[in-house]
């Protein structure tokens, strides 16, 4: 069965996250997103562990759904048919070899059962009431020796693996390798999220992460971000089925990633953000890694993290299409496809905020038409899309497919700016308007 899946979300209880993300939101706005598979996120927080046990029911093995009393209509006026799997992210800081580690996981149970069971350890060691992503001093070894114990089943993934201050990989906090990170149990991390600030590419160039699945998600803090990273998958509908996909990295059931522009990522770039400098890696390398603004290093970002590690050199692909990779070498690997959130194309194309409410108009008014974000963005060709759609959506959409647009780099927690028209190109569109 084909689907896309989004692991990593975050719920209400969480800080800086929208009280709209609840399990009633989420299983509505997956559908019209084009999610099937939904991380429930945050299964560590009693108040939220209490609501995903009230309100949601076995679904497959290992997957669960809402149940019918709680079920709201899709923008599309239809009920939802997603499926839940149970998620958190772990945020643990403590010292090794002489340095402080800031390394986030995401945990993945297959049943409440397990879940409840790695509750009950991690609270003996810290507060995991105070915050729907428990920050805990847990050593990532030793939080791999209570989930694995608990259930063999049970899988941890390190969370956005390259970014600077709490990653398995980050410059500033994290490892050279998932060796050093996960001691003994190392052999039994089989993935990393990439994140938003790289792209499979950008891994394809450390040799020791060729037995590893990479895997995207949104990370969302809201609804209207879910799905601006995801999975799509062609197995059986299942928790074993998706982590078996994963474990194998059979390109038959591991089908593809949907990926940011790492480029509008918040690490990609080097830089401080409070003195407006935002580096490429041979810039920061010119000065010394040290900012010309104040004077101190600045935050090495996720481009210049991984040119450090990486024994290949940088990989040429395209990155118009899900599946065309533009390298023979790396032609087994699992494509990907950079994408923009549609509300962005769509305010792009408008010339307002994507929180304007023109945008979710026409937001809704294109995912009645055609089903979902995802769909609309992926599969909807140009010529269906004109049938509904205004004319400078449909250009928009084609240019991001097409690879023609400019970001400006993100950089030290400031995401990225995505340029699809420059100013030339909307008084083009202004007079063809006019025309019109």
């Amino acid at each position: 069965m084909r689907f896309i899946a989004d692991f990593h979300i975050h719920s209400k209880y969480s800080r800086a996250v929208s009280k709209d993300m609840v399990i009633e939101e989420l299983d509505r706005w997956a559908d019209d997103k084009g999610i099937l598979v939904m991380g429930t996120g945050d299964f560590t927080h009693p108040d939220w562990f209490r609501d995903l046990k009230q309100k949601l029911e076995p679904a497959e093995p290992g997957l669960f759904k809402l149940k019918p009393a709680y079920k709201k209509k899709t923008m599309k006026g239809t009920l939802a048919e997603t499926r839940f799997i149970l998620t958190v992210e772990v945020s643990g800081i403590y010292g090794r070899a002489g340095r402080t580690r800031r390394i986030h996981n995401i945990l993945f149970a297959p049943d409440f059962e397990t879940a409840e069971k790695i509750v009950t350890q991690l609270s003996w060691i810290g507060n995991v009431k105070s915050d729907g992503r428990p920050i805990l001093g847990l050593d990532s070894e030793e939080l791999a020796k209570i989930v694995f114990t608990t259930n063999p089943e049970a899988a941890i993934v390190p969370a956005h693996a390259w970014t600077p201050w709490f990653s398995v990989f980050g410059s500033m906090s994290g490892f050279d390798t998932i060796e050093e990170c996960f001691g003994k149990y190392a052999d039994k991390i089989f993935a990393i999220e990439t994140g938003l600030s790289s792209d499979p590419a950008m891994n394809w160039r450390l040799s020791k992460l060729d037995h590893i699945a990479l895997i995207s998600n949104s990370d969302s803090h809201s609804l209207e971000r879910i799905g601006r990273e995801a999975n799509i998958f062609d197995t059986e509908l299942s928790y074993r089925g998706i982590m078996d996909a994963l474990k194998s990295r059979d390109l038959k059931k591991f089908v593809a990633t949907i990926e940011f522009f790492p480029e509008e990522g918040k690490y990609h770039y080097d830089g401080h953000r409070a003195c407006g400098v935002s580096w490429a890696p041979e810039e920061t390398k010119r000065h010394g890694g040290i900012c010309t603004g104040c004077g101190k290093p600045v935050t090495v970002g996720v481009m210049n993290r991984v040119a450090a590690l990486a024994d290949r050199p940088e990989v040429a692909v395209n990155r118009t299409k899900v599946g065309e990779v533009n390298a023979v070498h790396y032609e087994k690997r699992v494509p990907f496809v950079n994408l923009v959130p549609m509300d962005q194309i769509i305010g792009e194309a408008f010339d307002v905020g994507a929180q304007a409410k023109s945008v979710w108009v026409e937001f809704e008014r294109l995912v009645q038409a055609f089903g979902s974000e995802l769909k609309i963005l992926l599969e909807v060709s140009a010529s269906d899309l004109a049938t509904v759609a205004k004319r400078e959506v449909v250009e928009a959409i084609e240019r991001v497919r097409q690879g023609k647009l400019a970001i400006e780099p993100g950089f030290d927690g400031e995401f990225g700016k995505v340029k699809i028209f420059s100013a030339a190109d909307r008084v083009k569109i202004e007079t063809q308007k006019s025309l019109f």
